[in-house]
């Protein structure tokens, strides 16, 4: 079968302004190249289209055009709640094209809502709820669509929801995402600036699922279950983005990277007595992470480690993110940089319950920690999440799909008296932590090793100018 695989632009930035998410960070839609890689190994036909890729199409007409221009008899989106309606748009104008097209959407936001997608959008044919490879590869192949597991179909006026499909057993037997089919890979992909020293670099998943459970999180995919590729696997991938395509660094985007000791230890046994020639980010959780994982990180070629810490008020962090106290965080930082790494706090503001006095709290904590590097992301409630169900009791929600993507907030706490307050507040904190004197001689230091970020930098410089300018606090407050 003849399939394109789309992932469509949504929206990235900040409404109104230009999207300079992809120019800081354009990622890799690593669940569609699984897919893709998959669905080959099956032996269909496959092209990708990566809106967001670094060539990007303008408008509709033009990115339907060139769908079409691949004959496909099905496509494919991967959808975020963000991106959602911007691929429903697609299937529409791809549907008055080709009537005969079928058209399937997966991804978090399917997964989440399910069967109401249908009822909304009449272009959708079949949702894919969960993990995506071997569904859409039976739906490929032909198979009845009641037949087939993990399915959300049309039967006549009828919605209907197939049985869940179980996880894949072994991570292991998937084959390497189809990299090769990704136009620009991996030259106009970038990784976020000041992440790395050396370019290229890719991303990564070595796993799916996560046995915690924070508010926050939508596990609508993998769900509550943890399963891992093996060390050996995961040395072959990364010598496979080595010699294939000359990739430099890698950032490993699990949720739980380091949770099974043996095949980190082993990994980095691996990358520490066959060295591939390229370094690599990861997350660890607090508590644990102990001494010599962090030497044996350090010596495979790990060069930053971030932290899901996302508040510095106690009560927030028992409602929200259970198991992580303040002072194992500070004592994580600090292990973290004593063993040569650099530390990522990752954050985010506006959960419920967050009040002008909590944000102070935390901002005074990240300053306190002295990291590297730092992300505050904008709370936003996804229809996944275990939050979702009593949202409209916590604040203010702007159901609005196209700014769900943290980086608008579409929730304001009860305690906050408005959104442009919480802009305000998140903007004046962004910016004490890049003005901050320490911060600032840290990246000083290492100008030369940064020099590619700085060169990026100063090439869109009147973009990040203006970006800038927007996390500048208001004076007259």
């Amino acid at each position: 079968m003849r399939i394109c695989l789309v992932h469509p632009a949504g929206s990235n930035w900040i409404a109104g302004k230009k999207d300079l998410a992809t120019v800081a960070n354009r990622m890799v839609p690593l669940g569609l190249l699984s897919l893709s890689a998959y669905l080959k190994r099956a032996g269909h036909e496959v092209f990708l289209h990566d809106a967001l890729g670094p060539r990007p199409l303008s408008g509709l007409e033009a990115n339907a055009k060139a769908i079409l221009a691949h004959r496909p008899e099905l496509v494919g989106f991967s959808a975020t709640t963000s991106s959602f309606l911007d691929g429903v748009a697609l299937a529409g104008r791809i549907r008055q094209s080709d009537p005969g097209v079928k058209i399937v959407f997966g991804g978090v936001h399917a997964s989440a809502l399910g069967a109401e997608l249908l009822r909304g959008f009449s272009d959708i044919d079949f949702l894919c709820i969960g993990e995506g490879e071997e569904t859409l590869s039976d739906l490929a192949a032909g198979l009845d669509p009641a037949s087939i597991d993990g399915l959300v179909r049309r039967d006549g006026d009828r919605i209907v929801t197939n049985p869940v499909r179980m996880p894949l057993a072994d991570l292991d037997d998937l084959p390497f995402p189809d990299y090769e089919g990704l136009s620009g890979f991996p030259r106009g992909y970038h990784l976020p600036l000041f992440s790395y020293v050396h370019a290229p670099g890719a991303t990564m998943v070595t796993s799916r699922g996560c046995p915690y459970r924070c508010s926050y999180c939508d596990r609508s995919v993998f769900g509550q279950s943890y399963r891992y590729n093996s060390a050996e696997y995961i040395y072959e991938h990364m010598k496979h983005l080595r010699r294939r395509f000359g990739v430099r660094h890698i950032n490993v985007y699990d949720d739980l990277f380091t949770a099974h000791r043996p095949r980190i230890e082993r990994l980095c046994e691996l990358l520490a007595g066959k060295p591939l020639g390229l370094q690599f980010n990861c997350a660890v959780r607090v508590g644990q992470t102990d001494d010599d994982l962090l030497k044996r990180l350090k010596k495979a070629g790990c060069l930053m480690v971030s932290l899901g810490i996302e508040s510095a008020d106690p009560e927030l962090l028992q409602r929200h993110k259970s198991g992580v106290g303040l002072e194992a965080v500070r004592e994580t930082v600090s292990r973290i940089q004593a063993a040569g790494l650099r530390a990522k706090g990752l954050f985010m503001m506006g959960l419920p319950g967050e009040t002008e006095e909590s944000i102070r709290t935390t901002s005074d904590f990240v300053l306190s920690l002295g990291l590297d590097d730092m992300n505050m992301a904008k709370f936003t409630p996804f229809p996944g999440a275990p939050l979702w169900a009593t949202i409209r009791e916590e604040g203010l929600l702007i159901n609005d799909w196209r700014l769900m993507n943290c980086l608008n907030f579409v929730f304001v706490p009860k305690d906050i008296a408005s959104r442009e307050r919480l802009d305000e507040l998140y903007n004046r904190h962004v910016k004490r932590f890049y003005s901050d004197r320490q911060w600032r001689r840290k990246v000083a230091r290492r100008f030369w090793q940064h020099r590619r970020s700085l060169w990026r930098l100063l090439c869109h410089a009147p973009s990040f100018l203006a970006a800038r300018r927007h996390f500048e606090p208001d004076q007259t407050r």
